[in-house]
């Protein structure tokens, strides 16, 4: 009796534990990499190539074709649980914070000056993370979390 639980907790266990994965399959692996022509969507190289959330997993991300893209090392290193390539100054994600979508490729740099005294928010994401926006505001929330 004792095995047959310990068998069925570890079925479960196991299932659960997939189903938050950060495990791409290999099947959305071939789509993405025949959809992005097997270059990196900021830089165009085709050397150290990773799969990338476009949405961070750590936001919610899910793991399916629409929401991966490929990226090389450095490019992907850059970002990390941003919107942003670092290196080029390229916009190659989603904002997990404001949900904001916005196009790959594009060359748009985004400054981040603050003209009056700011601090991060206060409020969570989805996924139980500390948001990421600036806010001014004296409850110390920004305009998505009020």
């Amino acid at each position: 009796m004792k095995k047959l639980f310990l068998l069925l907790f570890l079925v479960l266990f196991s299932i659960c534990s997939f189903a938050q994965s950060r495990y791409i399959s290999v099947t959305t692996k071939k789509i993405v990499y025949a959809r992005d022509g097997g270059v990196c969507r900021c830089c165009g190289s085709s050397l150290n190539l990773e799969y990338d959330h476009i949405t961070p997993f750590s936001c919610g991300g899910p793991n399916d074709v629409s929401n991966i893209q490929l990226l090389c090392k450095r490019c992907n290193r850059s970002k990390s649980n941003s919107c942003t390539c670092k290196i080029h100054n390229r916009i190659v994600g989603i904002n997990c914070c404001d949900g904001s979508v916005t196009r790959a490729r594009s060359s748009t740099t985004t400054s981040r000056k603050s003209t009056s005294t700011s601090s991060q928010c206060t409020g969570t994401t989805k996924k139980g993370a500390r948001c990421r926006n600036r806010t001014s505001s004296s409850n110390g929330r920004c305009y998505l979390h009020g």
